[in-house]
Parts: C-alpha cells; sequence; structure tokens
C-alpha cells in the first residue's frame, strides 16, 4: 500500500458482489488511504452483497437512481456532508441492456428497452457529472473515471446495443471533460477494460468466448478485476493529475493485436481437422 490516496474523498457507483470492478476497487482505494460513500440503484442493491462492502470499508450507503437527477442530487449533497467536504474521486461503473438480458437480436431491437439501457449506462454519466458540475461538487484536481469496452470501437455482435451504449458513454467523457478540465481543473477518462466475468458481463451470449479470445489474442493475458481496480487507483491518484479526455485502454495489449501466434494456431489446427 503506497497511501496514494490518502485525505481523498470519493463516490463510487455500482459495487454489486465480489466480483464487481466497483467492489474491487472500493476496496484498494479503501487500503490506500481514501474514503468514499457507496451508491446504486435500490434495484441492483437487493440483488447484491453492497451491506457487506459498506461494512468492510467503513463506508456509508446512499440508494440512487443515476437515471434521476433528483437522487444525484441528493446523492452529491449527502456524500459531501457524510465526508466532509468535496469530492475528488468517482467511479462510475454502471451498465444495463434489457435486450440483451431478454435475447433480442441486435437486428430485432426493442426500442424503449434500448432507450433505457442507454439512459442507464451512459446518459447516466453525463447525468452524474452535470450534477456535480452545477453542485461545484468537485475539488481541483479531483478524478471521474467511467468503465468502458472495446466494442465502442469495433464489432462485437453479441454485445448487441451495449456497444452503442459505449460509444455514447466515452463520447459524453470527452465533452464533458473538455468543460470540467476547463472551468473546474477536473479530469475526465473512461477506462476500456478486457472482458471481465462479473454479474453484469455474464448477461451477454457467448461472452466466455469472448474471454478466452481476448486472453489468447493479448501479449500480457486479460485484465483482470483487481487489476482494473489498481490501474483506477493510479487515475483517481495526483500521479496522472495531467490525463484528461482520455480512452485508456487497459486490456494486456489486445486492443493493438491484429491476430496472435495462440489464435493462428487454433484456428489452422481447426482447419486441418
Amino acid at each position: 500500500m503506497y497511501n496514494l490516496l490518502k485525505g481523498k474523498r470519493g463516490i463510487i457507483f455500482g459495487a454489486l458482489d465480489e466480483n464487481s470492478i466497483a467492489w474491487k476497487t472500493a476496496e484498494r482505494v479503501h487500503e490506500e488511504g481514501g474514503t468514499f460513500v457507496l451508491t446504486n440503484a435500490p434495484v441492483a442493491m437487493r440483488m447484491g452483497q453492497i451491506n457487506e462492502l459498506a461494512e468492510k470499508t467503513g463506508s456509508q450507503i446512499i440508494p440512487a437512481d443515476a437515471t434521476s437527477e433528483e437522487d444525484l442530487q441528493n446523492l452529491v449533497e449527502k456524500s459531501m456532508e457524510i465526508l466532509g467536504g468535496k469530492i475528488d474521486f468517482v467511479l462510475h461503473s454502471i451498465g444495463m441492456s434489457i435486450n440483451v438480458r431478454k435475447g433480442k437480436h441486435y437486428t430485432d431491437q426493442n426500442y424503449a428497452w434500448t432507450q433505457k439501457g442507454t439512459d442507464v449506462s451512459a446518459m447516466s454519466f453525463h447525468k452524474v457529472m452535470q450534477t456535480l458540475y452545477k453542485a461545484d461538487a468537485m475539488n481541483e484536481w479531483g478524478s471521474i473515471v467511467a468503465l468502458t469496452y472495446m466494442a465502442a470501437q469495433r464489432v462485437f455482435p453479441d454485445y448487441n446495443d451495449m456497444a452503442d451504449n459505449k460509444a455514447y458513454l466515452e463520447s459524453v467523457a470527452r465533452s464533458f471533460g473538455y468543460f470540467f478540465g476547463r472551468d473546474k481543473k477536473v479530469r475526465v477518462n473512461t477506462i476500456s477494460q478486457s472482458p471481465t466475468p462479473t454479474t453484469a458481463g455474464s448477461g451477454v451470449k457467448g461472452f466466455d468466448g469472448f474471454i478466452a479470445y481476448a486472453d489468447k489474442m493479448s501479449p500480457l493475458g486479460n485484465a483482470t478485476a483487481l487489476d482494473c481496480a489498481n490501474y483506477t487507483v493510479s487515475m483517481f491518484s495526483d500521479l496522472t493529475k495531467r490525463v484528461t479526455l482520455q480512452n485508456l485502454f487497459h486490456d494486456g495489449g489486445f486492443s493493438n493485436m491484429g491476430v496472435s501466434d495462440e489464435v493462428m494456431s487454433a484456428f489452422v489446427a481447426a482447419e486441418e481437422k
């Protein structure tokens, strides 16, 4: 432990259970000296074990629907009261697609579900930042991070409308990040993580195949949830205070690969059978 976040205060969205990246990040932030409020939608809180995480990290929980401006205003106000001052870091680890959950193909979407998924997965990030911005709730050189996936740039057919949501999320980070940086000296970035076996990710058809393929393609192998938590801690720390408007690939090198020897060997072997 390096005390990288000693004296820093934050909000962590999306911790569900011990498999989630937000959960691992909360643990690591706590170990590095940071204090924070945990938040998730009431329905998600009933599915997970967030109370256990709060007890372990000495944190308080404020339920909030990230699509509700009223809930977010309450969250920000109460967080500053509980933590005793402005916010230094925020993790947005939220994503949901009803089309994926219900097995609707990308070419046969239920658009009401699509709109709901976009609101939860991407528009919520704008709402979170707008709430923080208007309340002047962030300290200078604070850091806001959202989690994304490379399907925002490349085709992963079964990732469905979540790919569009992630592309929108990354655009919001750049666009709002400009104003947050210019006006408040706050940095905004997205981390494009390897496919990670979380409760949310497991709902995507063929997700185990995503994970195995990426691991074979990546020279360093897939980044784990704990690896991502460590990277996020570095983004919250003062060591990265001039990094903003970036989509940061944290994927073992996958994003720069065309093909790997391991994948090619497996393909050739399958063709020769």
